[in-house]
């Protein structure tokens, strides 16, 4: 029982409005095919759940088990994951803007939908991943390329040509929340809704040739003021994924 777990890109992310203390999004997510990490279900008894892997949080912090908490009212989850743990070889880089805990985090949930035929909707499994973090429903759906609006919860698939995407992670650890507080204080601007729509109605390579790195994520300014370092890569013509440190190109 193993399932691919992949990354994705922004290929574009612009703020469109604010509610309460959330940042309204538009945004093109992408997923990286050549970038991912794995989730298997590995048979062993146990007294209670069990998640392996390279994790830099508690088990508390991590989305899978929070995931699991959600689920664990169902009986047949709960006698599952008494017979099986759960391991996640991790590839995808953390906190760099690529989505790896979120994706581990839809990944275990799509798959305890199948195994434990729970039968629920992936609009439903949508609603339990929103619960947990903001990037969790693109990856439910596992759509290749999607328009994400809200705060991530509103995933419209978006066709076009599969891309090839090279992705390069330096060695800068960028702080969400501080990225988006700066941005909110010293760079805040809404992109017009009408552009918005431009925007999702246009394939990401054209918008990639037309955009500039700062035009084509907002966060990138404010990541900037606050790690220098990422300056370097705006003469390579790569583009800045979600809140960051995580850069992209396609290729």
């Amino acid at each position: 029982m193993v399932k691919k777990s992949f990354a994705k890109v922004n290929i574009f992310l612009k703020i469109v409005g604010v509610r309460d203390n959330y940042h309204l999004l538009a945004s093109r997510f992408v997923l990286v095919k050549d970038l991912y990490d794995e989730v298997s279900f590995i048979e062993k008894s146990v007294d209670s759940f069990t998640l392996i892997g390279d994790f830099s949080c508690s088990l508390e912090k991590n989305t899978v088990y929070k995931a699991y908490k959600e689920l664990e009212k169902y009986e047949i989850v709960r006698e599952f994951f008494k017979k099986y743990i759960v391991k996640i070889d991790k590839k995808i880089p953390e906190f760099a803007g690529l989505g790896g805990g979120s994706s581990n985090c839809a990944t275990f949930l799509n798959m305890v939908n199948d195994i434990c035929n729970l039968n629920l909707t992936k609009d439903e499994l949508s609603k339990i991943g929103a619960k947990i973090g903001a990037d969790i429903p693109f990856f439910i759906y596992e759509y290749d390329s999607a328009n994400v609006s809200g705060i991530g919860e509103i995933v419209e698939e978006f066709i076009e040509e599969p891309l090839k995407i090279e992705v390069v992670t330096p060695n800068i650890l960028c702080n969400t929340a501080l990225i988006y507080k700066t941005f909110r204080e010293n760079y805040y601007k809404e992109l017009d809704k009408e552009k918005a729509k431009e925007l999702f109605a246009t394939n990401s390579k054209d918008i990639l040739k037309s955009f500039s790195i700062k035009e084509a994520n907002d966060l990138y300014e404010s990541a900037l003021s606050l790690n220098p370092g990422l300056k370097e890569f705006e003469k390579e013509k790569w583009f800045f994924s979600g809140s960051g440190s995580s850069f992209f190109k396609v290729l």
